[in-house]
């Protein structure tokens, strides 16, 4: 199914122990770019986050903002150095000799000393955590997708739209081109008899001479190949995913064709035509820009 690159998810998982959040938006980008900012308690599930994400994301700037708090009041523990203890107790015991002042030695001093008692935070279950993590990251992926596919099911239809207008555009193109030969034929003809007066008009010269015109102006060509174009993109359209690429190649080739339309023919009424032609073909390209 086609899908914009545009989009959001959020997920919040919550259990007695801890809250995680995990929130992504979505942008058009050229390729798969994936920013993650995810707390250091967390930094060691990056990888397995990312390759999450690339099932959900083949295309488009993604960012993804995670949260975690943790409720637990037993996830540190006080631990008891007790050789550390008793080198500190000796030393001022040595101290308390060598000098020879009192002794004035305290439990609750020496339990002040530096690395006597340190806090420790107990091993997390990673691969508990790791499920909890996962499964907000999935949500939330299922989220993004689904404001993509939405998204798409809309630019499909825009598309679409702007597509039949380029058709009866061209349609009066094909109608108004045989008309422009029929009008240089009546003027030259009008030129000639002006110039020669009585004389005899040669027409094999005059038949040449619009054959010339007629081959220089005609567009067939490129209205065909238009058409061909167009429909091309329609099926592609239908094709779903991973098409924004080739659609992005599509409307370079339908640009050059208009082009090449402006370029041979200076009807007004053909040239206007032309440019809004152009200017709907920018207005698709630009649309394709978000397609995944």
């Amino acid at each position: 199914m086609l899908k914009s690159m545009t989009g959001f998810g959020r997920c919040e998982e919550v259990g007695e122990e801890r809250k995680i959040i995990v929130e992504m938006k979505a942008v058009n980008h050229r390729y798969c770019d994936i920013s993650i900012k995810i707390p250091k308690k967390l930094s060691f599930f990056e990888a397995g986050i990312r390759n999450v994400l690339k099932q959900y994301i083949g295309r488009g700037k993604v960012d993804v903002f995670i949260t975690y708090e943790d409720f637990t009041e037993n996830n540190v523990c006080v631990k008891y150095n007790e050789d550390i203890a008793k080198e500190y107790f000796n030393y001022l015991v040595k101290m308390s000799e060598t000098f020879q002042i009192e002794n004035d030695i305290r439990v609750s001093s020496l339990s002040k000393l530096p690395d006597v008692f340190t806090l420790e935070e107990q091993t997390i279950d990673e691969q508990e955590l790791w499920k909890i993590v996962e499964r907000a990251v999935r949500t939330a992926s299922g989220q993004l997708v689904e404001t993509r596919v939405a998204e798409g099911i809309n630019l499909k239809k825009d598309l679409c739209v702007k597509l039949d207008g380029m058709v009866e555009h061209i349609d009066y193109i094909e109608e108004r081109s045989p008309q422009i030969v029929a009008e240089y034929r009546q003027k030259l003809t009008a030129k000639v008899c002006e110039l020669l007066g009585d004389t005899k008009l040669d027409e094999s010269i005059l038949v040449t001479e619009v054959t010339v015109f007629a081959d220089k102006i005609c567009v067939d060509e490129e209205t065909v190949r238009l058409r061909s174009h167009i429909l091309n993109m329609k099926n592609t359209l239908e094709d779903g995913e991973g098409i924004g690429r080739k659609l992005d190649f599509i409307a370079q080739e339908m640009n050059r064709e208009a082009n090449t339309i402006l370029s041979k023919l200076s009807d007004i009424n053909i040239t206007n035509k032309a440019i809004d032609l152009k200017t709907e073909i920018e207005k698709i390209r630009e649309q394709i820009q978000n397609i995944e």
